[in-house]
């Protein structure tokens, strides 16, 4: 079974390391859970299809939320800020597939790419296509599901199957995704550009203290203006970023690693053991050396 586990990893810029597929094979598909591990805020070049297979998510791309329960889901765009969370406290798992636009499109000078793929890889005002349980919708849905199933069970030829429905599924958005009038605003580019240097400099630091006016710096804006653009496109505050990001590093390297508790509180920027079990405790429901148990 040609299944992962999803792991993000992402680089000092918040891009994803993780290789999706192989060279000859530019997809891969993931059996994710939100449960207890959200998927943290990145961006990768390939294109990502999701169906929630259980419970309910919610989804953010840049500005953009939207909430999809069990059968439900959504196309991500290439290169675009993203996340994914639980919405509620019941098992929440998903079916993603993520591939290469050259899967699909091919050679950049081929009549796909240049006609059907760049359409969607160059429009700046589409994020995220929200895909629900209705009769225009499930036909697309339709297609994630059979790309993902063919790839997961490596049927003879399924590397056709999963271009086929890819293909369809990229064919079908046209119409549904917002058509560009005009270049993206200088200031919509402006704010993804900050949002990224200020995710920069807060992985590069994580160990560190962290306040807000040394994250605003990073971007070159004042406190006020951080605040505004984490709140529009992430949702959160800064600080409260901060902290999701510490605690989950923590959760990562308690299962992935030997190392104490309080080398691992350290690490991820916790200085009081006490505040760190504490924290960890609310958000996780168990201490760091009881969620190490369980989980490891």
């Amino acid at each position: 079974m040609a299944i992962s586990e999803c792991n993000t990893r992402i680089d000092e810029k918040g891009k994803e390391l993780l290789q999706h597929g192989t060279v000859l094979f530019p997809a891969a598909c993931y059996y994710d859970d939100l449960t207890e591990n959200p998927v943290p805020w990145h961006w990768h070049e390939e294109l990502e299809a999701v169906i929630v297979t259980e419970g309910s998510a919610v989804f953010a791309a840049d500005h953009e939320r939207v909430e999809l329960k069990k059968g439900e889901g959504c196309v991500i765009n290439a290169n675009i800020l993203h996340a994914a969370w639980n919405a509620g406290d019941q098992v929440c798992r998903l079916h993603s597939i993520v591939f290469h636009p050259k899967l699909v499109g091919g050679a950049s000078e081929s009549i796909f790419w240049q006609k059907y793929l760049l359409p969607i890889l160059e429009n700046r005002v589409f994020y995220m296509l929200a895909l629900k349980l209705i009769p225009k919708d499930i036909v697309l849905l339709d297609y994630i599901e059979h790309a993902w199933q063919s790839i997961a069970n490596e049927s003879p030829g399924y590397e056709f199957m999963a271009r086929d429905s890819l293909s369809r599924l990229l064919f079908m958005m046209q119409e549904y995704i917002p058509h560009q009038e005009k270049d993206i605003s200088q200031k919509v580019r402006r704010n993804e550009e900050r949002i990224k240097r200020m995710l920069d400099y807060i992985r590069k630091h994580l160990a560190d203290e962290i306040s807000i006016q040394e994250i605003a710096h990073a971007a070159s804006v004042s406190s006020s203006e951080c605040i505004r653009c984490f709140k529009q496109t992430i949702g959160t505050t800064p600080i409260q970023y901060v902290r999701q990001m510490r605690l989950q590093k923590a959760t990562e390297l308690l299962m992935s690693s030997n190392k104490k508790i309080i080398e691992i509180g350290i690490e991820c920027g916790f200085q009081e053991m006490s505040y760190f079990s504490r924290i960890f405790k609310e958000q996780y429901g168990a201490t760091p050396s009881k969620y190490r148990v369980q989980n490891k």
